[in-house]
C-alpha cells in the first residue's frame, strides 16, 4: 500500500475522532524511526489547542488505533501536536485562525503579497497591506505563511501604556 493511501486510509479513519474531541485534523504523517514508525497527528482549532486538548485527543486515537488495524503489526510510537507557525495557511479556517497577524500570501499570478489579517470568509481573506485594505480571493492564493514578529504591533502598544505607570 502506498504512502498516500496509507494517509488517505488514516485520515479518514482520525477524522471524526478528532472531531469529536472538538478539534480539526490538519494533518497525519508515518515515518520510519528505526524499526518502529512515527505516526505524527496535528491537530487545531480557533482558540488554540491546550495541553489538555491534546492528552484527550491523544487517547481516542491510541483507543481508534488500537480497535482497527490501520496501523498494522509493526510498533508505532503516535505524536499529537498543534501545528506550528511555519505550517502552510491553505485552508479558509487557517486564515480565520491567523487574524491580527502578519502573513505573506502567495499568488497564483506568481506575485506575493505581505499584510496583516483583518479578517476572512468562506470565500477570501482581507489583508492590510501597508494600511491600505485588501480583498484576495481563495482562488487566487496558492498559500500563505505567517511571518514570526519578535515585536508584533499589540506588545509595541502595550510598551506604550507601562511606559506611562510610574
Amino acid at each position: 500500500m502506498g504512502s498516500a493511501t496509507s494517509r488517505d486510509r488514516l485520515m479518514k479513519l482520525l477524522e471524526p475522532v478528532v472531531g469529536a474531541e472538538g478539534l480539526d485534523l490538519e494533518d497525519v504523517t508515518v515515518t520510519p524511526a528505526g524499526r518502529r514508525r512515527l505516526l505524527r497527528v496535528v491537530v487545531d482549532r480557533d482558540g488554540g489547542v491546550s495541553l489538555d486538548d491534546v492528552a484527550e485527543v491523544s487517547h481516542a486515537v491510541s483507543a481508534a488505533l488500537d480497535a482497527g488495524d490501520a496501523m498494522g503489526a509493526t510498533p508505532y510510537v503516535l505524536e499529537v501536536s498543534s501545528p506550528g507557525v511555519d505550517r502552510p495557511l491553505t485552508e479558509p479556517r487557517h486564515w480565520r485562525r491567523a487574524v491580527s497577524r502578519l502573513v505573506r500570501a502567495d499568488l497564483r499570478d506568481g506575485t506575493c503579497v505581505e499584510g496583516r489579517v483583518v479578517g476572512s470568509d468562506e470565500a477570501g481573506v482581507e489583508l492590510d497591506v501597508s494600511g491600505a485594505p485588501r480583498r484576495i480571493e481563495y482562488q487566487d492564493l496558492t498559500r500563505g505563511r505567517v511571518q514570526v514578529e519578535f515585536r508584533r504591533l499589540d506588545d509595541a502598544e502595550d510598551d506604550g501604556e507601562d511606559g506611562d505607570e510610574g
